[in-house]
Formats: structure tokens, C-alpha cells, sequence
């Protein structure tokens, strides 16, 4: 595999946290995919387009451009999810995954019209640096289309279940890095991409069936499991309790739907 830089998220990504976005990527497409109409609207993509598709994680809207583009080259870190996509889009001839860091990927020049992103793009060792190698593997004039959280939604009265939250909240680092308008422009033209837009938009996202199924879901992610490593089994439990009644006013029908904020960020290279 190329060089690596963000070793930090290799690591989480090539373990527990990557293995179980992998064997859960339907559910974690179900919490994502409000969004994704209005990202691949934004794209406004074309027949001829190459596309990149930068931290595509399970493929999800790698699959959903191929129909419609030339190209898809979708990159990740993480190896069991780069697996879960390869087996998810077999069969589709336009469609190819690589593994590798996106910050210092060897990207061919010029090779792409389009880069886009859902959630891939917030943990970057390096912003600037990583945006200025995505647009240097776009034409000139390419597009840039990518969703960033913007807070964390309703998913914070769940969180209040831990007395704080199990993932950064910080808008230097972390999911919420590019949370800001004026750190995404500030970004975005320090790495040579003008044009730069970022509206806030919002989508309900579905974490379970219903109580029981979501909150067994939460408490198997990545932040939760780390934040309660050290936890005794009475606490751990008095967390899934707390977590199961914050959830509990947002099921409703056949799902428990949490509201879900971001920022859709366009650009031009």
C-alpha cells in the first residue's frame, strides 16, 4: 500500500472501528443516506465524468454514481471495508477501489472531473495538504463535492447518556474539524480550490428498527466501545439504560430516526 501519514485513523479504521463499519454497512448506509441525494445532486455529475470518491468506505456512493459516470476510483484506508465494497460492486466494470491515504496518494495528474465525499473527509492529518493533492488529481475546473458534520444533531441528547461526549467535539480535530464555513473556505483555498460554498443542510438518519435494536447498535460503535473500555459491567449497563430512554422519543413507526447535521461544501479546482 502507498505511503501513509494519518496513522492514527489506519489503525482505527484497520481494526475495530473499520471491521465494524464492514460487517454493519447496511445500517451504516441507513444512517448516511438521507444525504445522499442531495451530495450527488451537487456533484452534477455527467456521462464522461472520472470520478474520485475520497474515504468511500463501504462503496455505498461509489455504487450509486457508477450508473451514471465513465469512471468510478473510490479510496479508503480501510481494508475491511475497501473488502466490503470490492464484494458490493463486483460485477460493475467501472467501478475500482484503492487503498491508501488520500493525503499523499500518487494520484495521477489532472486523471478526474470530480472528487466527492460523504463523511470522508474530516480526519486528515493534514487538511490543507490533503485538499491540495485531491485538486491536483482534478482537471482544471474539476468539481468538489463533499458532506462534513456540522454538529452533532440529536445524537447529542444521546451522548448526554455518557455525561460527554465518546467523540471529540472539538472544531480543531476530529468529525467536527470541518464544521466551521470559515475553516472549510480558509481550507479550501489555502489548498488551491476557489468557488468554495458551504451550506448547512440536515437529514433524519435511521439508527434501528426500533429502541433495543438502535441502542445495541450505538453501544457496538467504535467511539462507545473505547469510551466505556475501562467500565465496569454496572456502569456499562446503567450507559445502555440512559441511551435506550434518550432514544426512546425518536422512535416512532418501523424506526428510530435521529436528526442528523451538516455541511455540504462545494468547490472548484
Amino acid at each position: 500500500m502507498p505511503k501513509i501519514v494519518n496513522t492514527h485513523q489506519a489503525e482505527a479504521w484497520n481494526g475495530y472501528e473499520g471491521e465494524h463499519w464492514a460487517e454493519n454497512h447496511d445500517r451504516y448506509d441507513a444512517v448516511n443516506a438521507g444525504f445522499n441525494d442531495m451530495l450527488l445532486a451537487a456533484a452534477d455529475l455527467s456521462p464522461d465524468d472520472r470520478v474520485l470518491d475520497v474515504g468511500c468506505g463501504n462503496g455505498r456512493i461509489s455504487w450509486l454514481m457508477a450508473p451514471h459516470v465513465a469512471h468510478v476510483t473510490g479510496i479508503d484506508l480501510s481494508g475491511p471495508m475497501l473488502a466490503r465494497a470490492r464484494t458490493t460492486a463486483m460485477g460493475v466494470p467501472n467501478l475500482t477501489f484503492e487503498q491508501g491515504d488520500a493525503q499523499v496518494f500518487p494520484f495521477p495528474p489532472h486523471a478526474f472531473d470530480v472528487a466527492v465525499s460523504r463523511f470522508g473527509v474530516m480526519f486528515f492529518a493534514d487538511p490543507v495538504a490533503a485538499f491540495a493533492n485531491i485538486r491536483g488529481a482534478l482537471r482544471p475546473g474539476g468539481r468538489l463535492a463533499f458532506l462534513s458534520m456540522r454538529d452533532l444533531g440529536d445524537l447529542a441528547e444521546v451522548f448526554a447518556a455518557f455525561g460527554g461526549s465518546p467523540v471529540s467535539t472539538s472544531a480543531e480535530t476530529g468529525p467536527l474539524s470541518l464544521s466551521d464555513p470559515a475553516v472549510i473556505d480558509r481550507v479550501l483555498t489555502g489548498a488551491g480550490f476557489t468557488d468554495v460554498t458551504a451550506e448547512a443542510v440536515e437529514a433524519d438518519q435511521v439508527w434501528g428498527r426500533d429502541v433495543a435494536d438502535a441502542t445495541e447498535f450505538l453501544m457496538g460503535w467504535g467511539p462507545v466501545r473505547f469510551a466505556l473500555r475501562d467500565a465496569s459491567p454496572s456502569t456499562v449497563d446503567g450507559v445502555r439504560d440512559a441511551v435506550a430512554a434518550a432514544l426512546a422519543p425518536h422512535a416512532g413507526g418501523d424506526a428510530v430516526r435521529l436528526r442528523g447535521t451538516a455541511r455540504l461544501v462545494t468547490a472548484r479546482a
